[in-house]
């Protein structure tokens, strides 16, 4: 990864920090919901993320608040964002400042 695309890739990830789940005061990174990101040399940026549940309240509205943010990112050709479910997410994934904001430490 160049230097470029890796400081647009941590530009991509300070916005995706941006993006909470509404029910839980953790944004989507820290609570481990991020999988992957992918930035290419032509600034394409590819994200898998997954969500609490499949029955997520949020599941028709925050795949595409996390894309339309991305796309504001300076930098940024495209974003293609993927809701996956495996592996399936579970409270272990987040970090442990999620973890302390949610009292769980």
């Amino acid at each position: 990864m160049s230097g470029a695309t890796s400081t647009l890739r941590d530009r991509v990830i300070d916005t995706i920090k941006t993006c909470y789940d509404p029910e839980i005061p953790v944004n989507i990174w820290e609570l481990g919901l991020v999988y992957e990101v992918d930035v290419s040399e032509s600034g394409a940026v590819g994200v898998r993320m997954t969500l609490t549940s499949p029955a997520c309240p949020v599941a028709g509205s925050l795949p595409p608040e996390v894309e339309e943010k991305i796309r504001e990112v300076e930098g940024v050709a495209d974003v293609r964002v993927e809701v996956v479910w495996e592996p399936t997410w579970t409270p272990a994934m987040m970090s442990e400042a999620a973890k302390l904001e949610l009292n769980m430490l």
